[in-house]
């Protein structure tokens, strides 16, 4: 059976580039999509996720609106790297259908419990504020999620500081919620994803494709490979969500080593970093890793990734609602 996914996102250069993927491969059920305030303000985020699924033909697809904000204090959102709308680079189309009406954390419990216990998979690759809201509103879902595989943290350095990625750091109280539920929980960080860059090879086999979505992710790419270039000296841009999306495609994407993973809510230099226990000890301990429910990505076949989004958007061609 597919994996069901509930892609939860603030579009986003790259969650454009992971919603397409999901969207495109035939390996996965995309079932509901989310929006969570972080790259941009929710408006902007939910206006853009819109404006992909227009670009891409999805329908059948509810796609709702989620939290505004993390649990405590207000939020930080990534202009220098998405610009002002989160979106800067290609022309957005107008959405050709509505918001679901439900609350994002809503439609994620409905999906779940709606679902055959062990169907869904929570793919979160923005801050995680409505998934850890879903498990506090709704516990039952806890134990029908298949698994929980999101994009954020990092056990090397972070970027929004030096020890915290972004995704974590804007909301690290939700992201302790979802990582200390009894679920799956595989995190793919910037070990991984800073490894996952979309260089002139990458570009030139989707400009090959010539179609309108396949114009639409160059568009993205030149304008975030720019911001990329000037604020962080990446010779390409790293697609950081997609390569969550790829794991539950293909597990050969990704090296998975389980690691207890713990989020520091209080350090005054490292608020937000995600602690995983990588020391050899604990790893060689295969009777306390039984009982570990968290993963960490250590390794990444990219050229498996480029093959799964080439095939995706292909597939996708030109089709509209």
């Amino acid at each position: 059976m597919r994996p069901k996914i509930i892609l939860d996102c603030d579009p986003g250069h790259d969650d454009a580039i992971a919603l397409l993927l999901a969207h495109g491969n035939p390996g996965v059920d995309l079932v509901a999509v989310t929006t969570v305030v972080g790259n941009s303000s929710l408006p902007n985020v939910t206006r853009n996720a819109l404006a992909i699924a227009t670009v891409a033909g999805i329908t059948g697809v509810p796609f709702a609106a989620g939290c505004d904000r993390p649990l405590l204090g207000h939020g930080e959102t990534a202009p220098g790297i998405h610009g002002e709308s989160g979106l800067d680079g290609p022309a957005l189309p107008p959405a050709s259908f509505d918001l679901d009406g439900r609350h994002a954390v809503d439609l994620i419990i409905d999906t779940v419990l709606a679902a055959d216990p062990g169907t869904v998979t929570l793919v979160p690759v923005g801050g995680l504020t409505n998934i850890a809201l879903a498990a506090r509103k709704e516990p039952r879902i806890v134990e029908r999620v298949r698994e929980v595989v999101l994009m954020g943290g990092a056990y090397g350095p972070g970027n929004l500081t030096p020890t915290a990625e972004f995704n974590i750091a804007i909301d690290p109280e939700a992201a302790q919620i979802v990582f200390a539920q009894d679920w799956p929980v595989t995190m793919v960080g910037l070990d991984v994803t800073h490894r996952a860059l979309a260089d002139r090879a990458v570009q030139e086999r989707i400009a090959a494709l010539g179609t309108a979505p396949a114009r639409f992710v160059l568009d993205m790419l030149e304008f975030y490979g720019g911001a990329y270039r000037d604020t962080q000296d990446f010779p390409s841009p790293p697609v950081h969500d997609a390569c969550a999306v790829a794991y539950v495609i293909d597990r050969a994407v990704l090296q998975v080593q389980r690691a207890p993973i713990d989020v520091e809510l209080t350090g005054t230099l490292t608020r937000g970093m995600t602690v995983v226990d990588l020391r050899p000890f604990v790893l060689a301990d295969e009777e306390a890793l039984t009982s570990c429910t968290t993963s960490v990505a250590t390794g990444i076949d990219a050229p498996r990734l480029w093959d799964l989004l080439v095939d995706a958007l292909e597939r996708i061609g030109d089709s509209r609602p």
